[in-house]
């Protein structure tokens, strides 16, 4: 794929991506055993099963007495034992298969824990997928303020051996067709290619202004998923 061909390894983890990342990047972040994990809930909800089974469905159901849990798979997932529905989506994996991501000698600002309350504020409006006040402690969150205001921004979210995922890309819709949202993700692609890694990002199959972007900026779809959302019924024990 592009220049770099996908390995059985590679094509293992990216058909897992929230395990991947739990299991290796993100493995002090991880709550559960050895079937089901998940991220703390003030950070992300994702959570994950390493297989199919009795004991990866009670633990997805301990973890999600935490919060919702949000699940992705090749299939469309029902109600568990114990687990119900709350929302479904399918989303878009796209990969980079851009070696030398464009330049810009805008350099966007480094976003951190003092920039909390205008990272909520910002994907709150814009609503890019789950942000908590804790998401940006899983990779680098830039942005670009207008004065005091952020106006727009982008980070990083799964990560595992050779792969990181670009995610929370949002601009203020005030400050929509000034290639902001290009300029932020060429810096983080540049520093994530830099790093001898790919990019990669989920995208929901519906959002055909924000495919065509990823698109222009050298992604390709590689496969879809199912996201299923699901919260502990109230007649779990």
């Amino acid at each position: 794929m592009g220049a770099r061909r996908l390995s059985i390894e590679d094509v293992a983890a990216l058909d897992q991506p929230v395990w991947s990342s739990l299991a290796s990047r993100h493995r002090d972040l991880a709550r559960g055993g050895q079937f089901a994990r998940r991220y703390p809930p003030e950070i992300a909800p994702f959570a994950a099963i390493s297989e199919f089974s009795t004991g990866a469905i009670n633990g997805l159901r301990n973890l999600a007495s935490e919060g919702p849990i949000a699940l992705l798979g090749s299939a469309m997932l029902g109600p568990l034992e114990g687990l119900e529905v709350q929302s479904r989506a399918i989303l878009c994996q796209m990969i980079s298969v851009d070696t030398a991501p464009g330049r810009t000698d805008f350099a966007p600002e480094i976003l951190g824990a003092d920039d909390v309350a205008a990272m909520l504020e910002l994907t709150a409006l814009t609503k890019p997928g789950p942000f908590s006040a804790q998401t940006y402690l899983l990779g680098r969150y830039i942005g670009i303020r207008d004065g005091d205001r952020l106006v727009a921004m982008a980070g990083e979210r799964l990560g595992f051996p050779g792969f990181t995922e670009l995610s929370a890309v949002c601009v203020h819709p005030e400050h929509r067709g000034k290639g902001y949202a290009r300029i932020l993700l060429h810096t983080l692609m540049r520093e994530i290619s830099a790093s001898g890694e790919v990019a990669f990002l989920h995208v929901r199959d519906e959002n055909w202004g924000a495919i065509e972007l990823y698109e222009r900026l050298g992604f390709v779809l590689r496969r879809t998923f199912h996201l299923s959302v699901m919260r502990r019924s109230d007649t779990a024990n």
